[in-house]
C-alpha cells in the first residue's frame, strides 16, 4: 500500500510539473505588450510616474508599460519600420489606457484649481472635461489607440516645447504631449514651417499604417478596424 501511494504522489508530482504556471500579468485575450512586438520602439509612459497633467502617478499604471491589441501593435511596428530608412523612429507616451485610469483622471479634474503653465495654460482645471481635453471615456481604453511621436534614431536633441513634455529626442512639434491648448491641433494655423512639415510627416506615417488622427490632438491616433471597438477594459498596466 505504501508503494502505491508513493507512486501516486510521484505522478502527481509530475503532471504538476509539466502544468506551466499562471503567469500573474496574463493579458487578455487578444492584447500583447509592445516590446514583445517590436522592442526597438522607444516607451515614455507618463501616466506610470509624475511627468504629466496630474503630476501623480494615474491608477491603473502600476508599470510604465506600453500594452495593445495584437493588431494595433503590429500596425504600428509597420510604421516605424517605414520611417527607419529616414533614420527615424517612434515613441510612444500613452498606449492602453485602464478605463479605471480614464474616472481617476475625471475624478481629479473636479478637484478644480488654476491654469498649470506647463499642461493647460488658458484654460481651469475643472474646464478640462467641457472645453474637450480630458474625456470621461476614452478610445485608448479599447486598447487600439497610442499617443506618438517620432524621434531620430541618433538622439539628437530638440527644443523643448514651453507646453506639454516629450522625449527630448523628438522631432520638433511645436508642443510636447498633453498640451492642452489649441496649439496642438494638428492642423493649427500659425505653426512654424519645421513644425508642420514634422506633424505631416507622423501623420502620413501613421495613415499609411491604417491610423487616424485625433484633429485636436496631434499625437492622438487610433486604429481605424480597431478589434474591440464597442468595448472598454479594466485590467491594470502591470510589468512583465
Amino acid at each position: 500500500m505504501r508503494q502505491v501511494i508513493q507512486r501516486i504522489g510521484f505522478c502527481a508530482l509530475m503532471l504538476a510539473a509539466s502544468v506551466p504556471p499562471a503567469h500573474a500579468d496574463a493579458l487578455p485575450a487578444g492584447f500583447v505588450r509592445l516590446a514583445d512586438v517590436d522592442p526597438s520602439i522607444r516607451q515614455d509612459i507618463r501616466y506610470a510616474g509624475s511627468d504629466n497633467f496630474l503630476h501623480r502617478r494615474v491608477n491603473g499604471y502600476d508599470a510604465p508599460a506600453c500594452i495593445l491589441t495584437e493588431q494595433a501593435a503590429k500596425a504600428l511596428s509597420a510604421v516605424r519600420k517605414t520611417l527607419a530608412a529616414r533614420n527615424l523612429t517612434l515613441v510612444v507616451f500613452d498606449c492602453y489606457r485602464p478605463a479605471r485610469a480614464v474616472t481617476d483622471m475625471g475624478e481629479w479634474t473636479k478637484q478644480g484649481g488654476p491654469p498649470d503653465p506647463q499642461w493647460y495654460p488658458k484654460v481651469e482645471r475643472s474646464d478640462l472635461i467641457a472645453k474637450g481635453y480630458v474625456g470621461e471615456l476614452s478610445t485608448h481604453s479599447r486598447g487600439s489607440t497610442v499617443d506618438v511621436a517620432i524621434a531620430r534614431t541618433d538622439r539628437r536633441s530638440s527644443p523643448n516645447p514651453a507646453c506639454g513634455a516629450v522625449d527630448a529626442d523628438t522631432l520638433d512639434f511645436g508642443t510636447g504631449f498633453d498640451c492642452f491648448d489649441p496649439m496642438s491641433e494638428t492642423a493649427h494655423r500659425g505653426l512654424a514651417s519645421e513644425v508642420a512639415a514634422n506633424r505631416k510627416i507622423l501623420v502620413d506615417a501613421m495613415r499609411a499604417g491604417d491610423f487616424k488622427n485625433y484633429a485636436r490632438e496631434w499625437w492622438h491616433f487610433t486604429l481605424t478596424k480597431e478589434p474591440f471597438a464597442k468595448e472598454r477594459f479594466y485590467f491594470p498596466i502591470t510589468a512583465d
